[in-house]
């Protein structure tokens, strides 16, 4: 009983990861690889013929395998993902919001583009 309970939650976060990325692709600023990647490792626990077909998608597949293999982002990912990081942070300094959460956001955005760019090159 136990297990087939964590194998349901393993596939519903799988799902919800998938649906999540699914999103991403028509909503902009809502990435769409990382929730990829988030359902393919959680397919990996529960629902192995899930993480068979993400690993074959023609379109997920490479960058899931290529992430497994060697933590690679590709570069024309990793230049967009800091143009959209760059619109949001004007967006949000233009803002009226407080100056700490300016702060913090910004702070938490450059820290993930200089892990970001020290990532191998797809």
């Amino acid at each position: 009983m136990r297990r087939a309970l964590i194998a349901l939650a393993w596939r519903c976060l799988a799902l919800l990861s998938l649906a999540l990325g699914i999103v991403g692709i028509f909503l902009p600023g809502l990435p769409t690889v990382p929730f990829v990647l988030l359902a393919a490792w959680a397919a990996g626990r529960g629902w192995p013929r899930l993480e068979a077909w993400l690993l074959d998608h023609p379109r997920w597949g490479p960058d899931i395998r290529r992430w497994r293999e060697r933590r690679a982002i590709p570069r024309k990912a990793k230049w967009l993902a800091c143009a959209m990081m760059s619109v949001s942070l004007a967006w949000m300094w233009l803002a009226p919001m407080p100056l700490s959460a300016q702060i913090g956001v910004s702070i938490v955005l450059a820290g993930v583009a200089i892990w970001m760019w020290q990532r191998p090159d797809a």
